[in-house]
């Protein structure tokens, strides 16, 4: 199937369709309305918070679709079309284990609300990157919400220091992944952004033919897998690289609006 049959794209956001300065290059919404305007959906599919994205993407949040906390949640027009949530004793159990990892920070991810037990100043310099509704609270235990993420920071790098310990723990039950240098997630074991785009390839009547999806690193893998037209950033991690069937240019090039360019305007 050629690329003008594509009916559905999808971008990860940091390292990907935002810049080194995690900015969104103001020519996104000329190109998002003009694809609008071909019938073609754009999602942005992110381990950012709802909130966030909206934050972000402002001009156009009424009609944008927002593959949001990695797949767990998608809304569109403000509607939730799609969810994976976490029982709370699982939630209880993956907090206490990771409290015993030292220098880890929790963010507890719920549809209302981010949570945090930390006033740590380059914690929360972090966090709110990320997370613009977030409430502190005295214990991460006591919350009350319908929880679909646990995100886990360590500065000193998620994949050599957190991924071995919580894998071992949860990942016969749990999705567990490395979603940047110094965020982990903790997810419902069929939770993923790929899994959310092949929810809405059923629901909404588009094929793996008509996916188009960019990403640059280990949470975007399931996403560039539901898609026949994957593309790994220039600055991807070398495994998504090797997943994806095609390269974009970096994202401090603009990759993914070059490409959308190229292919389809």
């Amino acid at each position: 199937m050629s690329k003008s049959d594509i009916k559905f794209i999808a971008a990860d956001m940091d390292g990907t369709l935002l810049d080194e300065n995690s900015q969104l290059n103001p020519e996104f919404f000329d190109i998002y309305h003009q694809l609008t305007e071909k019938g073609i959906i754009f999602a942005a599919a992110s381990g950012r918070q709802y909130y966030s994205l909206v934050n972000t993407f402002a001009p156009v949040k009424d009609q944008m679709m927002f593959i949001a906390e990695n797949g767990t949640l998608v809304m569109h027009e403000g509607e939730e079309l799609y969810s994976c949530e976490i029982d709370k004793t699982s939630i209880q159990e993956i907090i206490k284990q990771t409290r015993a990892i030292e220098d880890t920070q929790i963010v507890l991810c719920g549809k209302k609300s981010a949570y945090i037990e930390t006033q740590h100043p380059d914690a929360l310099k972090e966090f709110a990157k990320y997370y613009h509704r977030c409430e502190y609270v005295d214990d991460l235990l006591e919350v009350e919400d319908d929880f679909i993420k646990v995100a886990i920071c360590h500065f000193g790098g998620t994949e050599e220091l957190v991924y071995p310990h919580i894998n071992k723990v949860f990942g016969h039950s749990h999705q567990v992944v490395v979603s940047a240098k110094i965020w982990l997630d903790v997810m419902n074991a069929k939770a993923s952004k790929g899994a959310a785009i092949e929810y809405l390839q059923q629901s909404l009547g588009f094929s793996f033919e008509q996916t188009m999806s960019f990403g640059d690193y280990l949470n975007d893998m399931e996403m560039l897998k539901a898609s026949s037209h994957s593309y790994a950033m220039e600055n991807a991690h070398p495994t998504v690289k090797q997943t994806a069937r095609f390269l974009a240019p970096s994202n401090k090039e603009s990759g993914v609006l070059t490409v959308i360019k190229q292919q389809l305007l």
